[in-house]
């Protein structure tokens, strides 16, 4: 019976274990290490990394342009009929010359063949030339009788391989232009990785600073959750004692509840951040995040000017259409080539055949000329229309340069706005700190009320969160700012400054 006892027991304690979530992990990371991971397993960079190794197979490709292209091909035929030449009209032509002569003609003057007589007749005579030609003429006709007129050229069936060979010589520039084409997006796809290495970063930094605020505002909320406890419980105590009314302490429970209610929307949010910084550095495990960097501020940076010449020189931004730039100036060169003509030396040689016509040769090898001279003026209008397409480049790099620039100016002033409002809520905390500490000492005097001491410890915390907000929204002006110039890989550095300034509640 206790046996039995033990192993239900056992079950329920099983079924209980199995039931429970597995535990979350806390994982410690810095700033760094958030990006390295981000950079590393984030599908999308992975996904670009990979488009860029498709466009450098196709850089390849391009190159074996100028190479020889060298085929193999079968083939089986089956013709209706075999191919003949017919030849009957040249024996009938003749035919009737042969016999003509082998009947009637009359010959004289063939040498004699005969040597011991030859000296002293070295003619036939007339009636026995005759005779000689005549039966010639008339073996030569049945020879012409009996002879095949009607020749077969090639076999109704028959089979080859050959192989092959097609040489581009001059081709007006195509090739080149392709090679050049398949360059420039291969470039292009490199800087388009970079931007969204930075794109990525920007979003980690938004995401990661965040989390970094979120849980310092949990600590704040903390701290006004423990002092509405403590301002509740002093209530009570002075309630009993008949120094306050009764309504002061149901005003402290108010705000309280107040604090409560806010601690716990800051834990969620603190939730929907840590899930949000495993998103982006692509982590599949229920961990906790615990951010390990600090928020962070410099009270000087570089020059506006500076930033601006950073993002000519290094802006990915800039950079993707640039090579839209030089992409179009290759389509014009190669819509332009269509005037020339194309130049090819091709060959073809029989490696094997099976009943093919022994008239044919058993290889080939020539160099033939392609040159459209008239099409109806469809050359000019694609050339005109590429040239267009390279205005448009050219007002689209305008138009960006410009936007970067407004940008630029944009995050490079909110920074100088936010650090003024830290200075400002830094004497703000001050005043508020000071305010609080005296209405808490006039509270349990009895010269001031529930509310005015609530209030008072409310605006202490709502500086704080206030300032922390500035700073983060500081560091997020940063990361925008870097982004516009092409220097998203250099937050890192500004937070490694020498008058950085970290912030840690």
């Amino acid at each position: 019976m206790k046996a039995n006892l033990l192993i239900i027991l056992f079950l329920m304690t099983g079924i209980s274990l199995c039931g429970q979530n597995s535990p979350t992990t806390s994982k410690n990371l810095t700033f760094e290490e958030a990006l390295s991971l981000s950079l590393h397993n984030n599908h999308l960079i992975k996904q670009y990394n990979n488009k860029s190794l498709q466009l450098e197979q196709e850089v390849k490709a391009a190159k074996g342009l100028h190479l020889p292209r060298i085929s193999l091909s079968a083939s089986y035929v089956y013709m209706a009929d075999n191919l003949e030449l017919d030849l009957t009209p040249v024996r009938d032509a003749i035919s009737p010359l042969y016999s003509a002569l082998g009947n009637y003609g009359k010959f004289g003057g063939i040498p004699n063949p005969d040597p011991k007589t030859s000296g002293a007749m070295p003619y036939l005579p007339d009636d026995v030339s005759t005779a000689v030609i005549r039966a010639k003429m008339l073996q030569g006709l049945e020879s012409v009788n009996n002879a095949d007129w009607i020749t077969t050229i090639q076999e109704k069936k028959f089979g080859m391989v050959n192989a092959g060979f097609v040489m581009p010589i001059y081709t007006g520039g195509k090739i080149n232009a392709a090679n050049s084409a398949a360059q420039i997006k291969y470039e292009a796809s490199e800087i388009e990785t970079i931007q969204k290495s930075h794109e990525l970063t920007s979003e980690l930094i938004e995401r990661y600073f965040g989390l970094i605020l979120a849980n310092q505002a949990v600590k704040v909320r903390q701290e006004v959750k423990a002092g509405m406890q403590k301002h509740f419980d002093d209530a009570e105590k002075l309630a009993q004692q008949g120094m306050i009314a009764q309504v002061e302490v149901l005003n402290a429970k108010v705000y309280y509840a107040d604090a409560d209610r806010e601690l716990k929307k800051s834990d969620r949010q603190v939730e929907i951040l840590n899930e949000a910084v495993l998103n982006t550095v692509a982590e599949t495990d229920n961990s906790r995040i615990n951010p390990l960097s600090e928020l962070f501020y410099i009270e000087n940076i570089e020059s506006l000017d500076f930033y601006k010449q950073k993002a000519l020189e290094n802006s990915p931004l800039l950079g993707q259409v640039n090579k839209k730039k030089e992409l179009a100036q290759q389509g014009i060169k190669v819509e332009q080539s269509a005037y020339l003509p194309t130049i090819a030396a091709t060959g073809t040689y029989d490696i094997v055949n099976k009943d093919l016509s022994p008239f044919l040769p058993d290889y080939m090898i020539g160099v033939g000329l392609q040159w459209s001279l008239f099409d109806g003026n469809a050359r000019s209008r694609k050339v005109k229309a590429a040239r267009f397409q390279a205005m448009q480049a050219d007002d689209f790099y305008t138009k960006a340069e410009s936007d970067i620039n407004s940008a630029i100016t944009k995050y490079y002033q909110e920074l100088h706005m936010y650090l003024e409002q830290i200075t400002e809520l830094d004497a703000s905390m001050d005043f508020t700190t000071e305010y609080s500490r005296a209405r808490e000492k006039a509270f349990s005097e009895g010269m001031a009320t529930a509310t005015q001491v609530s209030d008072a410890n409310l605006a202490v915390a709502k500086a704080k969160i206030e300032r922390l907000q500035a700073i983060y929204a500081w560091d997020v002006a940063l990361s925008k700012l870097l982004y516009y110039s092409g220097m998203s890989d250099k937050f890192a550095s500004y937070m490694g400054n020498p008058d950085v300034k970290f912030v840690r509640y």
